[in-house]
């Protein structure tokens, strides 16, 4: 990934928490067919390794637990906040005129040998990690066991697990640290006006990283 040094995000565990704050991953391969992508949500177990361990589950029917290449490095890319940057909100817009568009966005790219499963108990675990992750903030979250167990190990055959012990990971935050004081100050102001969520997460992290 093009890293520039001042978007540069090297500690782990502001990688690991856009992870489990955006888990659903681009999950590359390279097999025998050439590339394949899936977003696949995936849970990180951050003491299972050194970067992290990442696990998942694919489709039976999905073929690239089956075309991949175990010797090669997998890829999973996670998308934080992303917004379009607007030259119209930058204070040098008025100053001079020389500006241009951009694009501000968060990302962690995580590479790691994939390693796929069968066994019952391993997705058993993967897929009540994966949705209590998810339920854990709701009134009344749903859990794996509400489900009857005959038909929970019918789903199971269904699918295989996947397994990325991380062996290198990379983030970038790009979210105007390259532009002026007075830049910063407006961007995020021009966020906070649109108002949506997107537009809020990525003023703060202007504000954040201006600071």
């Amino acid at each position: 990934m093009y890293q520039p040094p001042h978007f540069r995000e090297d500690r782990l565990e502001v990688q690991h928490a856009l992870i489990r704050a955006h888990p659903l991953g681009l999950l590359v391969t390279h097999g025998g067919t050439g590339l394949i992508a899936n977003p696949i949500p995936f849970v990180l177990d951050a003491t299972a390794s050194p970067h992290g361990t990442l696990r998942a589950h694919l489709s039976r029917a999905n073929p690239q637990w089956r075309d991949f290449d175990p010797d090669q490095e997998a890829l999973v890319v996670f998308h934080g906040t992303e917004t379009y940057i607007t030259p119209s909100w930058y204070e040098a817009k008025r100053e001079h005129g020389k500006v241009v568009p951009t694009w501000n966005y968060a990302i962690v790219q995580a590479y790691g040998r994939m390693r796929v499963t069968d066994d019952s108990d391993w997705l058993q675990k993967q897929i009540t990690a994966m949705t209590s992750a998810q339920e854990s903030t709701r009134a009344e979250p749903w859990a794996v066991s509400d489900a009857p167990a005959d038909f929970v190990a019918a789903q199971l055959k269904g699918i295989v697990g996947v397994e990325i012990e991380i062996t290198r990971i990379e983030g970038k935050w790009k979210v105007s640290q390259n532009r002026s004081e007075a830049d910063r100050r407006s961007v995020a102001m021009g966020l906070r006006i649109l108002g949506d969520e997107d537009a809020r997460q990525m003023a703060d992290l202007v504000d954040e990283r201006g600071a």
